[in-house]
């Protein structure tokens, strides 16, 4: 059974810049789609990005396009998550999520993905 486990998260300024990782274990998730949502409290755990099998096969939320690139590296078994141009809006509690099935396109909503992160919490101050 897959176990992922993020981190990455931190404290940082508006307009800095983070890296979150998450790394797979218990089994491959090399033809699994990989996603990032995140979640403030209150609020449903929205998309944030998602990648297929390949770098070229990705999908962003229009609130992060141009800001955020994910990718991911099947020899480790990760997945990261790079952000730019940090904004408070941006808080959350990030999650990494695996389809846990065969998905070579990015997919974008929660129902799609089975495996999930514990989370890490990224917070931006203006």
């Amino acid at each position: 059974q897959v176990q992922l486990v993020e981190s990455g998260g931190g404290l940082v300024q508006t307009g800095d810049s983070l890296r979150l990782s998450c790394v797979a274990s218990g089994d491959s998730v090399r033809t699994d789609a990989m996603g990032w949502f995140r979640q403030t409290t209150g609020k449903e755990r929205e998309f944030v990005a998602a990648i297929g099998w390949t770098d070229s096969d990705t999908y962003y939320a229009n609130s992060v396009k141009g800001r955020f690139t994910i990718s991911r590296d099947n020899a480790k078994n990760t997945v990261a998550l790079q952000m730019h141009s940090l904004k408070p809006e941006d808080t959350a509690v990030y999650y990494c999520a695996a389809t846990g099935y065969w998905s070579k396109i990015p997919l974008t909503r929660t129902s799609e993905y089975r495996v999930w992160g514990q989370g890490t919490q990224v917070t931006v101050s203006s």
